[in-house]
């Protein structure tokens, strides 16, 4: 039977920490899910009580009390939530919804979620709950051996977006010097980084190839700066190995991927040994399941039930990210699973071209495996009858050479598609640059 076991006690009989591998990372399968349930139960206890959103979808599936979750299949009993479900809530409550455990007051923050896939959704943080967000940032600090020695330069200006504000949080717990990058133009903040000597780079993986791109036409040589780690999230690109080799060979630095949401949390990151992306299974509860059918599945949707956010949490969330994962156990001596390359791409986005299925993430690997290509930008449209894809390249390359650049990536595309693909050249500096998340795909048959 369920009794109170606080997590604190649990923890200090079964965990033990060092350096850079603390907490929960190598406990083995069996006490991990002991310690997921223990702290999934004692945050039932106040959801259940307080937070009308939560109380009605449980209680409609007879979950009463936390003592009715004994299992992790018992958990697996309570219904998915999805955007949908929030968006809707949020809308007829505004402007934050019910999913509130706490009164209004006890709230510290809002942020709300980009937008890129719908109507964004404001999300509120109390003191704890922030907290566990520096925890987990930390966390992904510690995965890439940063400590408090190093000064850790964020490359983003600070709005609602939640985007690196809870890295900020993260630099603060594990103690290292923070420079902020907001109201700077791309060339102060490669400057910034330069004079303060900053080791860590923190920022979106398209923005620390336009900042190489902005450093390269003002002569300065970034390779030789102090930046020994960059840190990426936003967006796919930081897993896929021809765009984590560009920027490892602008910045003379090693690149680490991590993955997170403004609705859930900093769910996953990358350690040294740089062979996928692990579940930071100490602070969530990671399935996939097939989005097809709800069932698990090796390779499908993530969904997501953060333990720490009290406040404002997330239970069975459908994250609509499409991930694999990785057979084994890591290297680093970390338990946790691992995704195979990270995010793959939204399921939302996947392109659908002559019957095909292409992912925008295969795309920009593909693309970013030339040196020369600077920016790009795709748009799949139809002409009569027939989905068409057209890429359009900015390159650093002679005037005589960019014809057999567009034959090489029209081939590329031949061999890894399967689908013809027009390419097109563009003057540098014509399209778009991007500081949070690209868009640099465009499917015109949907609008």
């Amino acid at each position: 039977m369920y009794n109170s076991v606080t997590v604190e006690s649990w923890y200090n009989k079964n965990c033990s920490e060092n350096m850079f591998v603390s907490k929960t990372e190598s406990l083995d399968r069996d006490k991990l899910e002991q310690y997921q349930l223990i702290k999934f139960r004692n945050m039932l206890g106040s959801i259940l009580e307080t937070n009308l959103f939560y109380r009605k979808k449980l209680n409609e599936v007879g979950l009463i009390n936390p003592a009715d979750i004994q299992t992790l299949a018992d958990y697996q009993q309570i219904p998915f939530t999805t955007k949908d479900q929030l968006s809707a809530d949020q809308f007829a409550c505004p402007p934050y919804g019910t999913n509130l455990t706490f009164s209004p007051s006890e709230y510290i923050r809002v942020h709300q979620t980009s937008g890129t896939t719908g109507a964004p959704l404001r999300w509120l943080d109390d003191t704890e709950s922030w907290s566990w967000w520096g925890r987990c940032w930390a966390s992904v600090y510690r995965a890439a051996g940063v400590t408090s020695e190093d000064r850790i330069f964020f490359a983003f200006s600070f709005g609602p977006f939640i985007g690196f504000w809870s890295a900020h949080e993260g630099a603060r717990q594990i103690e290292a010097l923070s420079i902020p990058g907001g109201g700077m133009s791309s060339l102060q903040r490669v400057q910034a980084i330069c004079s303060n000597k900053i080791t860590v780079l923190v920022c979106t993986p398209t923005y620390a190839l336009h900042l190489g791109e902005v450093a390269q036409s003002e002569g300065i040589n970034i390779v030789d700066s102090d930046v020994r780690v960059t840190i990426h999230a936003g967006e796919p690109g930081a897993s896929l190995p021809s765009t984590k080799k560009q920027i490892e060979t602008i910045w003379g630095a090693q690149c680490y991927d991590h993955t997170g949401a403004t609705e859930v949390g900093a769910w996953g990151f990358e350690c040294e040994v740089q062979a996928g992306v692990h579940l930071n299974e100490g602070e969530f509860i990671c399935e996939i399941i097939d989005p097809n059918t709800g069932n698990p599945a090796a390779e499908g949707e993530l969904v997501i039930t953060n333990l720490g956010r009290i406040g404002m949490p997330i239970i069975r969330y459908r994250s609509g990210d499409q991930v694999k994962l990785k057979t084994g156990i890591c290297s680093c001596g970390r338990q946790f699973r691992r995704l195979d390359s990270g995010i793959v791409g939204r399921i939302d986005d996947i392109l659908i071209v002559r019957g095909v299925n292409i992912y925008p993430s295969a795309i920009e690997n593909v693309l970013r495996g030339f040196p020369e290509i600077v920016e790009f930008a795709v748009d799949v449209y139809r002409q009569g009858a027939l989905d068409e894809i057209e890429i359009r390249l900015e390159v650093h390359q002679p005037q005589e050479s960019t014809d057999q650049i567009v034959e090489e990536v029209k081939k590329a595309c031949r061999q890894n598609f399967g689908v013809r693909a027009d390419v097109k050249m563009v003057e540098l500096g014509q399209l778009p640059r991007f500081e949070l998340k690209s868009r640099r795909f465009t499917d015109r048959r949907i609008n």
